[in-house]
């Protein structure tokens, strides 16, 4: 096999670094990835239950990997002040790849925040998909309480089934925008990805589904636990507007926010430059303007550049910036398979 003597970094081990990962070994590319969990395989291994995606599966492609050459780090967190520096990883390797992830997660802030029994999504997913697999008991458990679910997304239903498997007295999806209709709306037309109302398998399994609902404060009847939600239900207008009609208060003893993801953590990378919306900038190359010089390029990907997406577009991103990077190490090689960049249209009726 050829090896082109070149290493490159790949910091986080997601679908879109384990896509580039992949890529490039299989060009001959000495490849480590840093990861700062314990494990390898980021959003696919901690916050897609096993429910929804046996472990076996991710598990089976990483011994692929392992043997296709590719090195693996675990508990390594990469930036100014973590086990190893961004310019440390710029004067070891060829090139370095950032494919962290969007993991702050968004918050809402209304009255009543701060009462005990309100977790973020990831907060409660992570520890229970450990447990799930045999590890250590999650310390949030459902068991015999009522859960209001904050979020009508993937995440949402990811914890609607988790908390039925732990004995939830009741669940309850919560989501802040109308029901969507089970057929392609006229604006929303094809090739667009169509807003349709779908149930997912843990749907299936039980649960209530509220929409057009908002959360106005979280209420205690001790003054430090959680006891039930007050929410605001709307009326959508054809123009946009948004009118409350009336106000309800929901019974909850767990809350979990699953109202997606702001950005990437990126407080210890601070050379790296940042869009308006706080991810990481980079060219049509991939590549982070503000890490040019005599050092290894750096590249980004994924959720990290693009926002809070699909795994099909962090794998798809994945291989294009192997792509990218190949073409900046290896020039005179051949040049690695990359898919389309999706193009921004406008579409009406």
């Amino acid at each position: 096999m050829h090896r082109s003597g070149k290493s490159v970094a790949i910091i986080g081990s997601g679908p879109s670094g384990l896509a580039a990962a992949q890529q490039l070994a299989r060009h001959g590319h000495d490849v480590t990835v840093f990861e700062r969990q314990e494990s390898i395989g980021g959003l696919l291994r901690f916050g897609i239950p096993e429910f929804k995606m046996e472990k076996a599966i991710l598990d089976r492609r990483l011994e692929q990997l392992t043997a296709e050459g590719i090195r693996f780090v675990t508990n390594t967190t990469v930036g100014d002040s973590g086990d190893v520096s961004l310019r440390q990883l710029r004067t070891d390797f060829d090139a370095v790849i950032f494919a962290i992830g969007s993991t702050i997660p968004r918050d809402i802030p209304v009255p009543g925040r701060h009462l005990n029994g309100i977790y973020a999504a990831m907060q409660y997913l992570k520890p229970a998909n450990i447990e799930a697999l045999g590890g250590l008991a999650s310390p949030i458990q459902a068991t015999g309480k009522h859960v209001v679910i904050l979020g009508g997304g993937d995440t949402g239903a990811d914890c609607l089934g988790t908390a039925h498997r732990q004995g939830a007295t009741s669940v309850t999806q919560v989501e802040l925008l109308p029901q969507p209709t089970p057929t392609r709306p006229q604006n929303q037309p094809w090739p667009t990805m169509p807003n349709l109302y779908k149930v997912t398998s843990a749907h299936e399994e039980g649960g209530d589904r509220e929409y057009a609902m908002r959360t106005k404060e979280f209420r205690s009847q001790d003054g430090s636990s959680l006891s039930s939600i007050l929410v605001e239900h709307l009326e959508y207008s054809s123009d946009g507007g948004v009118t409350v009609i009336g106000e309800e208060e929901l019974r909850a003893d767990l809350v979990f926010i699953a109202a997606g993801f702001i950005g990437p953590e990126l407080s210890e990378l601070n050379t790296l430059e940042r869009d308006a919306r706080e991810h990481i900038k980079v060219d049509d190359n991939w590549q982070s303007t503000a890490a040019e010089g005599v050092l290894a390029p750096v590249f980004a990907a994924g959720d990290a550049v693009r926002g809070q997406s699909l795994i099909v577009w962090a794998i798809a991103e994945g291989r294009s910036v192997a792509a990218a990077v190949q073409a900046a190490i290896e020039p005179e090689a051949l040049a690695l398979p990359a898919p389309l960049r999706p193009y921004e249209k406008t579409w009406s009726a």
